[in-house]
């Protein structure tokens, strides 16, 4: 069971909604969200409601502001709980062409930089075969996160990106 806490001001502060589950709209709760208390459970938050818009994954921890989830703004409307595989092995397959076609390449382990890694800056499709991993848009893990689950997505807009650009990505852990 996972829940967490979301302030309207900073430094947990000001009113406040706590979750304990799926919420695709809590907006008419909280007019923004200026930071987040993640008790327990791994989350990805939307900027939009139902599940739409920016995500970020945050995991157990405070966040007393919203550059702390590298948040663009104070705006946040919906959130998922994560649901994690016992045992999971982590294997992903990511491809410089859409529909799984072009130059393959096959990771099991985090890449802060996928450019030295695979020479290349863009994914345009991807196989999830193990684990739960985020693509990052920028090197170290920064920018605009991805959540993808086992699966196979043969688009960046499958897993909510309007453009192929993939810099780093990591695998998601309890």
């Amino acid at each position: 069971m996972g829940r967490i806490i979301f302030y309207e001001d900073k430094n947990f502060q000001g009113r406040r909604y706590e979750c304990d589950s799926d919420c695709s709209d809590f907006h008419a709760f909280l007019n923004r969200c200026n930071s987040i208390r993640v008790e327990s459970g791994a989350w990805v938050i939307y900027e939009r409601p139902n599940f739409m818009g920016y995500q970020y994954v945050l995991t157990r921890g405070e966040y007393p502001d919203y550059q702390r989830w590298m948040g663009l703004n104070d705006r946040l409307c919906s959130c998922k709980m994560i649901h994690f595989v016992s045992g999971s092995e982590y294997k992903i397959q990511l491809y410089d062409k859409g529909d799984f076609t072009g130059q393959v390449y096959e990771s099991t382990e985090d890449c802060p930089s996928v450019v030295d890694r695979f020479r290349t800056r863009e994914v345009h499709s991807c196989k999830v075969l193990d684990g739960i991993w985020i693509f990052y848009e920028h090197p170290n893990y920064r920018g605009r996160q991805y959540l993808l689950e086992k699966g196979e997505y043969r688009k960046p807009v499958d897993w909510g990106a309007v453009c192929p650009t993939v810099q780093s990505f990591k695998r998601l852990m309890e």
